[in-house]
């Protein structure tokens, strides 16, 4: 009996020849499921592909919803950004895709699953971890790292069994995309020296097209979450549609970077992120009337652990549970609205309020009503100050008293006049 299994599919070259290449070279009927996080423009064509290429049928999942909520979101409250710049957009969507591969495949019967992720990138880390975490009796076969096609191998492959493919060989860059981001790679961005060419971009416009005038729009949340735009109360994929199409305008949310892969190599990778990085900006914003200090400070070490776990496949263990307990926890005030400027490739925070703001206008202003007890103030200072007058006093100046006889590190030992 031949068994089953289930390929993440995504209605490109790559899936579409990794569909035909799983039954002719391994034997298997193949069940593709194709998930659409905001990704999947043209449905009907993407099946039809599939289709053409053999499949026992093409199964299409609308998680758009589900994305956004239970992924997307989560990283937005805490703020998580791989090294400083990517919104993880990518990363984010596959553990939901692995779910769903994993889902699928008990549904039918699979023996296994399949991704089309190379060898060199960090998705086929994202993919199996997530598998093996959720389905660890599942095979899994990774199609692009094992049957080793270049990008002209696999447009012959699709035309030998007449598979429509849009990519040609004068189009080689590498593109993904959900709702939350879109990346670009190969082709001349290959080259750190060379600056991306506009035609790459497809959600932003260069800053000379951008309009003249400022937008302005108030993005509202509840404990974190995003809930509206400019007082209309929106489910995530209509807002953040929204907030892509008005960012995108301005040019903003275009990320040009040299990151750190996974897998021991640098990779320079261009992102479009309009709605992720306005609403990040928001976010942050709304976090400092809201949060101590010291939750700042520690929940920035945190963010930088949770974009770590999820850029590494991590997403589905234990200790993606407790930062995620934890970012929950530093959320539950986090409620209000922020009006941020869309302007010239920027997203500017310029306002913001919250009905458990930490902010007091009696205790910040300067004039009247000022409520903040001044004369407190040098006791404080005294005994806040007490341990570093100690220590200078004791051990860091040469003449307790002289300022001017302050120790410096590494100072080199007096000149006794000895030989030596």
């Amino acid at each position: 009996m031949t068994e089953t299994i289930v390929l993440a599919y995504s209605g490109g070259l790559d899936t579409s020849v990794a569909t035909k290449w799983l039954q002719e070279e391994r034997g298997y009927d193949v069940v593709c499921l194709l998930a659409d996080l905001g990704n999947q423009p043209d449905v009907d064509s993407a099946r039809e592909r599939g289709l053409k290429a053999g499949a026992l049928s093409v199964d299409v999942v609308d998680a758009r919803e589900d994305f956004l909520r239970y992924f997307a979101f989560p990283a937005l409250a805490a703020n998580a950004l791989y090294q400083g710049g990517y919104p993880l957009a990518t990363a984010l969507g596959r553990p939901l895709i692995a779910k769903l591969l994993v889902d699928r495949a008990r549904e039918v019967g699979a023996s296994a699953v399949a991704h089309g992720c190379t060898g060199k990138g960090n998705d086929q880390v994202r993919f199996d971890l997530a598998i093996r975490a959720l389905g660890p009796d599942l095979t899994i076969v990774g199609t692009a790292r094992e049957n080793l096609m270049t990008r002209d191998q696999a447009i012959e492959y699709a035309a030998r069994f007449s598979i429509p493919v849009e990519t040609t060989v004068e189009s080689p860059y590498s593109t993904d995309e959900n709702l939350w981001g879109r990346s670009i790679e190969c082709g001349v961005l290959e080259d750190p020296w060379v600056e991306p060419p506009e035609e790459i971009y497809a959600w932003t416009r260069h800053l000379q097209e951008t309009p003249a005038e400022s937008d302005y729009v108030t993005i509202g949340f509840e404990r974190g979450t995003p809930v509206s735009l400019d007082g209309d109360r929106l489910s995530p994929v209509p807002l953040v549609e929204r907030l892509n199409d008005l960012a995108g305008r301005h040019g903003i949310g275009r990320i040009d970077m040299v990151e750190d892969r996974l897998v021991g190599i640098k990779s320079r990778e261009i992102y479009e992120a309009p709605a992720a990085v306005a609403l990040m900006e928001a976010h942050r914003a709304l976090e400092a009337l809201t949060l101590s200090r010291r939750q700042r400070a520690f929940k920035e070490r945190v963010a930088q652990e949770y974009a770590e776990l999820i850029y590494e496949g991590l997403w589905f263990t234990a200790q993606h549970q407790d930062l995620a307990a934890y970012i929950q926890s530093t959320q539950r005030h986090v409620t209000g609205e922020v009006r941020v400027r869309l302007a010239r490739a920027g997203a500017v925070a310029v306002g913001r309020q919250a009905p458990r703001s930490l902010y007091s206008h009696e205790l910040a202003t300067y004039g009247e009503g000022d409520r903040y007890d001044q004369t407190a103030a040098q006791g404080f200072i005294a005994i806040w100050g007490l341990p570093v007058q100690l220590q200078a006093e004791q051990q860091l100046l040469r003449q307790p008293g002289d300022p001017k006889t302050l120790a410096t590190p590494n100072q080199p030992a007096p000149d006794n006049g000895a030989d030596g």
